[in-house]
């Protein structure tokens, strides 16, 4: 296959970066979107040219290390992490056009790489649970219903890409946050902070500069886990909850 791409450039935060256009050739339908980013890697390197930044690490669809937008879309045309996007998604002499996760909260480094630790930051706000750990408990000795396991294995799911973020047109991060909480807030060990959570992950949400929800779907149309659209309809009635409980710790 032979490629037009057309990539984000930018050497650093302060830089005000532009599109760079790139011919390559002899490209594999069996690679993977980033082996063919490799491939161009190596072609630039050899021609004393700066090599493209961008994330990555398992290269599994397991870690949410890797995210672009590809021809608009988060991870691009399929359902899945960049990693585990094949080349054979596109069309030989297409051009396609790469660039960063595009929100407030997720400033640019260096090219396709994006400073993602707001939602460590919210996941730090969520706090540990204090349910008493030690050896592993028989499976059996706590009971929790099927429907709110399976609900709560969906939602724990999140990889934390961040393609929700920058697939809504609001770069609300309401999807992610709705994962976490409703994944801890469903089982029995979620419970003793089940109020402080909601309030203090949607508080640093809001203090990251996330947009808010405006109920668009876009965020689970690019979700390559597929965290379900009711999770923020979740995360929401868990908020009011614990609102109008009127405790914080």
């Amino acid at each position: 296959m032979k490629l037009k791409l057309k990539i984000w450039r930018q050497k650093n935060g302060a830089d005000a970066g532009a599109m760079v256009d790139y011919d390559l050739d002899n490209v594999s339908p069996d690679m993977s979107f980033l082996e063919m980013l490799d491939t161009l890697n190596e072609k630039l390197i050899l021609d004393g040219d700066d090599p493209v930044a961008f994330d990555h690490d398992c290269r599994e669809g397991i870690c949410g290390s890797c995210g672009v937008v590809i021809n608009g879309e988060a991870h691009g045309p399929e359902q899945t992490t960049a990693c585990q996007l094949h080349m054979r998604a596109f069309s030989d002499g297409e051009e396609i056009i790469i660039e960063p996760w595009r929100a407030a909260p997720f400033p640019v480094i260096k090219d396709l790489v994006v400073n993602r630790s707001a939602f460590d930051r919210i996941i730090g706000a969520g706090g540990y649970i204090t349910a008493p750990t030690g050896s592993a408990p028989e499976g059996n000795s706590t009971r929790i219903p099927k429907p709110d396991a399976d609900e709560a294995f969906a939602n724990a799911t999140c990889i934390g890409c961040g393609a929700c973020v920058a697939a809504c047109p609001n770069g609300s991060a309401s999807l992610f946050v709705s994962a976490k909480v409703t994944h801890l807030n469903l089982l029995p060990q979620g419970q003793p902070e089940r109020t402080t959570r909601v309030l203090d992950m949607v508080e640093q949400m809001d203090a990251e500069g996330f947009g808010g929800c405006t109920n668009t779907g876009m965020c689970t149309v690019s979700c390559p886990k597929e965290i379900p659209f009711v999770s923020i309809a979740n995360l929401n009635k868990e908020y009011r909850r614990a609102v109008k409980s009127g405790r914080k710790a």
